[in-house]
Parts: structure tokens; C-alpha cells; sequence
């Protein structure tokens, strides 16, 4: 097979706020090749992503996304693996270039399992893939009344760990001692309880330690992204001042040589991967088997549709141990929409991957038509990217 054709798809909300979720529009891909579709999704401006699969040449490490992809043959991950490569080397100075391959690399993964009629976990080795214990993914409450109502709502909907996230975490430090206890409360003793800090502190190693002894006390199980994503010394910093708190992070790395170097100079016990970013299945994958190698937990990021959920959960398949994973709980009405079918705890509360070929998620047209903004990009008097 060859690819024929890659689309985009800007789906935005009527309105988007300033709050951190990445639910409030979303760029969708399609990708065609033989007689099959497959489809994926970026985690990043979906505007700049476009823009970077159609720019046209500035000089030859700076191509368009499309040189490298439209046309390529695709009959296994080899393929898949040479394009990245020509991504990486083609397009190292479009800096957006990793994340619009991303969405790509999932379309291609969905649809070479489509292909072979095998799912994507298969594809990338595993012979079976574990359940996992999903963590509903919030936001902070805009004060602790309002995170003790969440957590007691996520307790009543069956969850046994939630995570807590953003603003107004880092606005101060008794109230956020306040939003730490209120979470542990609604969650009860015995729920898992994360945080997620959301790079407030920037490289501020005392800030972020003094919410410590509260995290201690309540038993958080991981500190997430208190640093910018690149921040390696502070990371490794907060984590020698730690006594049971493991430090997280790894959503912002956009290559896996990113991911490694927080494991292995930012010391952090939990490394979280979207492969809406990281650049697709195959550097996740790699990541994770570099996790376990480390001894150090491989987590999914994801906080967008059940498609990206899908495609984030394919990498750490085959891990029996690394067993905890995001789930988003609070998306907007397009990331619901998007897809028919919907990946769901079981009576136990765990989930399951489908073992439908490719990624097993079944993208609704219909959505795409709801929530779709048209997109025109002139060069001069020549249009480059109309959908």
C-alpha cells in the first residue's frame, strides 16, 4: 500500500476558555491507503499543526510534514519507523512538526491493524494487552469546597483514584493545603489520590517542596509537572527532598530522547507519555520498554476522546505491572461525540483495550460535521489547505 491522502479536521467548541482543557478543540486525522482509513489525533494548536503539514519548503530542514508521508509506502511498523525518521530529519527546524506527525502516526498504526486485522497492541509486539486501573482526571475545583464535591462525585462513580489538576493549584500555599485536604476527603482513605501541578512553579524547587509535608500527610501518590517539562535539574532536585511522593511527568516530551533524560537525570518515578505528542505509538512504545529497564512507571496522558485514549493506552499494552492510567472524566462535548464507541471500567473498575483491528474506536462522522471550523491557508494567490 501507499498513502493516498492525509486530512485534517479542525473541531473546536463554540467557545474556548482559557481553562487547561485540551478537550475544547481538537484536530482530527484521516489517512488512506489500499482500500482502508485510519484515524488519529494531535495534541497541540490545531491550527500551527495544519500549518505544518501544508508550509511550503523555507530549505531542506524545514519541509512540510506531507514530503515526507503522502505517497510513502506503508505494509508494516518498518514503514511507519521510516517515516518518523524522515519526519524527524526532513522537518528538525519546523519545530510543530513532531506533534502534526503525531496524530498521523496513530492514523497509520489504526490502519495498517485494519489491514492485517490485528489491533495496534499486537502490532507493536505484545501477545496480549492487561487491564488497567483508570484514574478520573479532573481539574481542581475553583476552591476546596468544590474539589471535596468532585472527589466525593468521583468516589460515587466507582473510582478508586482520581487526579487533580492546574489552577488555582500554586496560588498559595495554604490554599492549596486546602485543596489537598479536600481531595483526600471526598476520596476517602483508602482512594488514590494524585496531583498534578501544571508547571506553575516553573524552575522554583522551595515552592514546589512546600507543599510536600501536605502531600506527605495526605498521602498523595505522585507530585505531577510542578517544573516546565524541561526543567531536569529541579525535577531531580524535589525529588531528593521527597520521602513517599514519587514525582511525574513526560507530557510535554515531543521525542522519546526527551522522556529518557527526565528518567534519567530529572529522576522521576512516574513517566507519563501522550502520543499526541511524543510523536505517535512507536516512541512511546520505546519509551515504556525504557521505563521498565529503569524501574520506573510508565503512565498514558490523555485528556482529550476516547480515540487518543485508545491510541495512549497501545504502547504500555503488554505491562502487566504498569497498571494505572489516565481517564479522562470531565471532557467537553466534542471529545464525547467524536467517537461511537467509548472505552469504559468494567464491574471491577478496571478497563480493557478493544481487540478490534487498529485502535478499535470508531470516529463519527457526524461529529466531525457538528464541530468542524472551516480552515483556508493562502500563499500569495494560491491556496495550500482548504477543508
Amino acid at each position: 500500500m501507499k498513502i493516498a491522502s492525509v486530512d485534517l479536521y479542525y473541531l473546536s467548541m463554540p467557545q474556548v476558555t482559557i481553562a487547561a482543557d485540551g478537550s475544547q478543540d481538537a484536530l482530527v486525522v484521516r489517512v488512506t491507503a489500499g482500500d482502508f482509513v485510519g484515524w488519529g489525533e494531535c495534541e497541540a494548536s490545531p491550527l500551527v499543526s495544519i500549518a505544518a503539514f501544508v508550509t511550503p519548503m523555507s530549505h531542506g530542514a524545514c519541509q512540510p510534514v506531507s514530503e515526507s508521508v503522502l505517497g510513502m509506502p506503508l505494509n508494516g511498523p518498518d514503514d511507519i519507523a521510516a517515516m518518523a525518521a524522515a519526519v524527524a530529519y526532513n522537518s528538525m527546524d519546523l519545530l510543530q512538526a513532531a506533534h502534526t506527525w503525531s496524530g498521523i502516526e496513530m492514523a497509520l498504526w489504526d490502519l495498517l491493524g485494519k489491514a492485517r486485522g490485528e489491533p495496534a497492541w499486537k502490532l507493536l509486539g505484545y501477545d496480549r494487552a492487561y487491564p488497567k486501573t483508570p484514574y478520573a482526571s479532573v481539574l481542581f475545583g475553583t476552591t476546596a469546597q468544590e474539589t471535596l464535591e468532585r472527589a466525593l462525585q468521583i468516589r460515587a462513580d466507582g473510582f478508586r483514584a482520581a487526579k487533580f489538576g492546574w489552577a488555582p493549584f500554586g496560588a498559595s500555599l495554604q490554599g492549596d493545603i486546602d485543596q489537598l485536604d479536600a481531595a483526600r476527603e471526598g476520596l476517602g482513605e483508602d482512594g488514590v489520590l494524585l496531583i498534578d501541578a501544571g508547571q506553575i512553579f516553573g524552575e522554583d524547587v522551595d515552592a514546589a517542596a512546600a507543599r510536600l509535608e501536605a502531600m506527605e500527610r495526605n498521602r498523595v501518590t505522585w507530585y505531577e509537572e510542578p517544573f516546565a517539562g524541561d526543567a531536569l535539574a529541579a525535577y531531580a532536585a524535589l525529588g531528593q527532598r521527597t520521602k513517599t511522593v514519587g514525582i511525574a511527568g513526560g507530557e510535554a516530551a515531543h521525542n522519546r530522547q526527551m522522556a529518557e533524560h527526565l528518567i534519567d537525570f530529572g529522576g522521576v518515578r512516574y513517566i507519563q507519555i501522550d502520543c499526541g505528542r511524543i510523536g505517535g505509538l512507536g516512541p512511546a512504545k520505546q519509551v515504556a520498554d525504557f521505563a521498565l529497564s529503569r524501574g520506573v512507571v510508565y503512565v498514558n496522558h490523555t485528556f482529550t476522546s476516547n480515540l487518543a485514549l485508545s491510541a495512549s493506552l497501545q504502547p504500555f499494552a503488554g505491562h502487566e505491572g504498569h497498571e494505572i492510567c489516565e481517564f479522562p472524566t470531565g471532557s467537553q462535548a466534542l471529545a464525547r461525540e467524536l467517537t461511537f464507541n467509548h472505552i469504559q471500567p468494567d464491574a471491577e473498575g478496571l478497563i480493557h483495550l478493544p481487540d478490534a483491528p487498529g485502535l478499535g474506536i470508531e470516529v463519527s462522522e457526524a461529529a466531525l460535521k457538528k464541530y468542524r471550523v472551516p480552515v483556508e491557508i493562502r500563499v500569495g494567490d494560491r491556496t495550500i489547505f482548504a477543508a
